[in-house]
């Protein structure tokens, strides 16, 4: 008899949601997808192919039975209004992953899954933008980030967005077992995704969130994409001190961040091509709000608590109170 096979639900199905499912498909899993309206289609096109998901999508959280895993993949600010989906699939035996940005995951969470379940934070290195409803365009990226045992896991990830993902995957089975830590790693074995685990995660955690700090408000306020950053020498600059900001507050609050990480996250921002967008500006373009709270926001508020001045990233802080104002 073979082994029953793993169920995920993946709430959310925006760019970074609809990813991930395909992953959980490719990885030969029980997949549904929980989303605020039901969809025809789940559609990812990349480069060189469109494929269509073919899973169940639910829009009301009474359909929704107990899973092993939900992958919570809404934008932060929207992990609230998704908490009625926690009660149906969550069992005693479930983790709840954080597919968001922030480097507060499980704090942010924890108050709104039932009492005891187990939650386990995430970094998504994965570069997607939504073209319509149910329609996503993965651009690059095909990794996430977990914490993992001292000693037996990379020490300082690097953030990086260059993986490239095949449009299919080896199918696995069975259900995952073991420590949820380890356990989430082996849950995409036969997909392109690939799972890395890091002893030290909230420097990783700081890390990602400099891939956001500079490039999301930069371009969500410019209306540009990367190649602002790129080629533009005073917006570049901007860039840069926004950075450094972020890993005076960063270091503050105990990451191991040193200004080498400024070079690094730029490093970054150049490996993406010139007409590629970010979150904040896909948001921003598509009349949706914006995650400045849970990004620029978090730099603010922790540089107030540990005494290090942003001025800069408290205005960029102030004018996406602006665009997003009603």
């Amino acid at each position: 008899m073979s082994a029953r096979r793993t169920r995920v639900a993946v709430i959310g199905a925006g760019s970074v949601g609809t990813v991930v499912a395909a992953a959980a498909v490719d990885a030969g899993h029980d997949v549904v997808v929980c989303a605020r309206r039901r969809l025809q289609r789940l559609v990812v096109e990349r480069a060189d192919s469109v494929r269509e998901i073919d899973v169940p999508v639910l829009a009301d959280p009474s359909e929704a039975s107990e899973v092993d895993w939900v992958l919570l993949a809404t934008k932060a600010q929207d992990a609230a209004g998704a908490a009625a989906w926690f009660g149906p699939l969550v069992g005693p035996h479930t983790t709840v992953v954080v597919l968001q940005n922030g480097v507060d995951h499980a704090e942010r969470i924890e108050p709104l899954v039932p009492r005891g379940t187990r939650v386990l934070p995430a970094l998504v290195y994965v570069a997607a933008e939504s073209l319509g409803p149910g329609h996503v365009l993965h651009r690059l990226g095909a990794r996430i980030t977990v914490p993992g045992t001292p000693g037996a896991a990379v020490a300082t990830a690097r953030p990086g967005f260059t993986e490239t993902a095949p449009t299919t995957g080896r199918a696995s089975t069975g259900v995952v077992r073991g420590d949820m830590k380890d356990g989430f790693a082996a849950l995409f074995d036969g997909s392109w995704l690939h799972v890395e685990r890091v002893a030290d995660f909230p420097t990783a955690a700081w890390r990602k969130l400099l891939t956001n700090v500079g490039a999301n408000p930069v371009t969500s306020l410019t209306l540009k994409r990367m190649s602002v950053i790129q080629h533009d020498p005073a917006v570049r600059e901007l860039t840069r001190a926004l950075l450094g900001e972020a890993i005076a507050v960063g270091r503050a609050a105990g990451a191991a961040l040193t200004e080498a990480d400024v070079d690094h996250t730029l490093e970054i921002y150049d490996e993406f091509g010139g007409d590629d967008g970010t979150s904040m500006l896909y948001d921003r373009l598509a009349g949706r709000a914006t995650e400045h709270e849970l990004i620029t926001g978090a730099v603010v508020r922790l540089g107030e608590q540990h005494g290090v001045p942003v001025p800069l990233n408290r205005a960029i802080l102030a004018l996406m109170h602006g665009v997003n104002h009603k």
